[in-house]
């Protein structure tokens, strides 16, 4: 401000000095023997040139300083709402923590005071490694009663000790029969309710005399019956058989987190290592086998070895390096996060995205940048971007103007799907603000109305079958009616369409209301059997729907 006000009055001072340069320059004038050939008008013009220049750009230089203030004010506005805003979220998030916490703590204390009662109530087995329980809850007052009036059934399990088991008490009589097999086959024979399958079984395999080696012998036969189908897909069945003992897996971990040590120490002795360490040594050649590309990042041999090797504690004998190369193709599995966690991979992660990067997978990068919390090396939005942006190189023909409709129909569908999963990833993770999603959503709304617009189009397009007229005029030549009950309408069709012959004769008997048609087709018959046609409608394709999905 000093420095302004010292300029404009440098301005002001301008007019002043001029007037003294007049006088100045009429002494100059009044000595005749100095000649001057400039006029004073000139040098009067040319100092007052110098002012307005020097007050125009006076004038700029003080718009663009209130310019610039008012920026910086309106910054400065911004970035206060925005500390008070994540102020008022970390506030928000503190409250909804310190509320969980209290709720927690609260139902840990109900528990404990539950499960001091029932203690009371019921003898202790301090040597039966099944007393380990997934969860507290109160039994039934009624079998609790049952247990103090018959002595006689204490050692012997029943449906209400196992009081985890509701809905499906078939599983505790498997394990209880060490049945792996049947076991097998009661899971995939209730794969529609397979959720609530899946939440009983650890509590069932409580029933079981050695839930390890149940569940190992289950693992038999998750090589066998390799098979492929002529398309080159493996089994269904063989493909749910290993779901099933990924799944069984799951549950025994989830069993033995909530057993105390001493049972956990029965349930895992060393024999049933040593029998784990077997099969996972029987595997591991396989999985060096296995294309990485290919299984695109959901293979269930790799999921299998990984969750053998946690469930049963066997993953120091493995080397982590060798491990971690097997994450890229697990990281579509929802459990692939928790299970390099507790397989110690985690100082792995940066390695294992970068691999999904390079690979093209950048979905599955952010997803495990986000669930490690490597957002800060690995930042989401460009991965996405990238993303969507090779897939539209892929999606892209060489010459668009010959390209077939099937050819673009590929083409949009994959466009289609990469913008379907990104929006996807994007709703998940709250990128919205980073990245908005209502361009990619109108784009999706674009390429889904040309498919449909193509579809309409191809199907007008399509060539329809002749059918001959009523009145007799049509493709095929008329034949005489002498004998008509035994002769076909239409003529004889070429060795491409053979004749259809049905089991029994379907006759047209013309009414009297049948005007329109002449009397030559009052005899004719269709000899055809319906398997010859069945292929082109619904009712002769066998639709076998998948095991499972889990």
């Amino acid at each position: 401000m000093d420095v302004t006000h010292s300029v404009e009055t440098l301005i002001d001072s301008t007019t002043s000095k001029i007037q003294q340069l007049q006088k100045a320059f009429a002494e100059l004038e009044s000595h005749k023997a100095l000649t001057l050939n400039l006029k004073w008008k000139e040098l009067e013009e040319h100092f007052h040139g110098l002012e307005k220049s020097l007050k125009r750009r006076f004038d700029e230089l003080e718009d663009q300083e209130r310019e610039y203030e008012t920026k910086t004010t309106e910054a400065r506005q911004k970035l206060e709402k925005r500390e008070a805003a994540i102020l008022a979220k970390e506030t928000a998030s503190l409250e909804c923590l310190q509320k969980k916490r209290d709720a927690a703590a609260f139902a840990v204390a109900n528990a404990r005071e539950k499960h001091r009662k029932v203690a009371s109530e019921t003898p202790s087995c301090p040597d039966d490694y099944q007393s380990g329980e997934p969860n507290v809850v109160d039994k039934p007052p009624d079998s609790l009663n049952s247990e103090n009036n018959s002595d006689g059934l204490k050692d012997t399990p029943n449906e209400d000790e196992h009081f985890g088991v509701k809905s499906y008490p078939q599983l505790v009589q498997l394990c209880e029969e060490m049945d792996s097999a049947g076991l097998h086959k009661f899971i995939s024979d209730n794969r529609k309710n397979l959720a609530a399958v899946r939440e009983e079984i650890p509590f069932a395999l409580k029933a079981a005399a050695n839930p390890a080696c149940m569940v190992l012998d289950s693992l038999e036969d998750f090589y066998s019956g390799e098979v492929a189908n002529l398309d080159g897909k493996k089994n269904s069945d063989l493909l749910g058989s290993r779901r099933t003992c990924i799944m069984l897996m799951e549950c025994l971990s989830i069993l033995l987190k909530t057993m105390n040590a001493e049972p956990v120490s029965k349930v895992m002795s060393a024999e049933v290592k040593m029998q784990a360490k077997k099969i996972a040594g029987e595997w591991k050649p396989k999985l060096d086998a296995l294309d990485v590309d290919a299984s695109n990042g959901n293979s269930l041999e790799a999921h299998a070895f990984l969750q053998l090797l946690d469930t049963f504690g066997i993953a120091s004998d493995f080397n982590d390096v060798e491990l971690s190369r097997l994450v890229p193709m697990v990281s579509r599995r929802r459990q692939a996060a928790d299970l390099c966690r507790s397989l110690g991979l985690s100082d792995k992660m940066p390695g294992v995205i970068e691999v999904l990067v390079n690979s093209g997978r950048q979905i599955d990068a952010v997803n495990l940048a986000f669930a490690f919390e490597l957002t800060e090396q690995f930042f989401p939005v460009p991965l996405l971007k990238s993303y969507l942006k090779e897939a539209k190189k892929v999606s892209s023909p060489a010459k668009p103007g010959n390209a077939s409709p099937t050819a673009q129909n590929d083409v949009s569908d994959r466009e289609l799907t990469a913008l379907k999963a990104v929006i996807k990833c994007i709703e998940e993770h709250k990128l919205e603000e980073q990245y908005p999603v209502d361009p990619l959503q109108k784009r999706v709304i674009q390429l889904e109305k040309a498919k449909a617009d193509q579809k309409r189009v191809t199907e007008a397009t399509k060539p329809q079958p002749k059918r001959p007229r009523a009145n007799g005029v049509g493709y095929a030549p008329l034949v005489n009616n002498n004998n008509g009950a035994d002769k076909n309408f239409y003529g004889r069709v070429t060795d491409r369409y053979p004749p259809y012959m049905y089991d029994r004769p379907y006759m047209y008997h013309p009414t009297p209301n049948d005007n329109h048609c002449p009397p030559l087709l009052g005899s004719a018959m269709y000899n055809m059997p319906p398997a010859a046609h069945g292929n082109y409608f619904g009712n002769a394709y066998q639709y076998q729907a998948a095991a499972y999905l889990h």
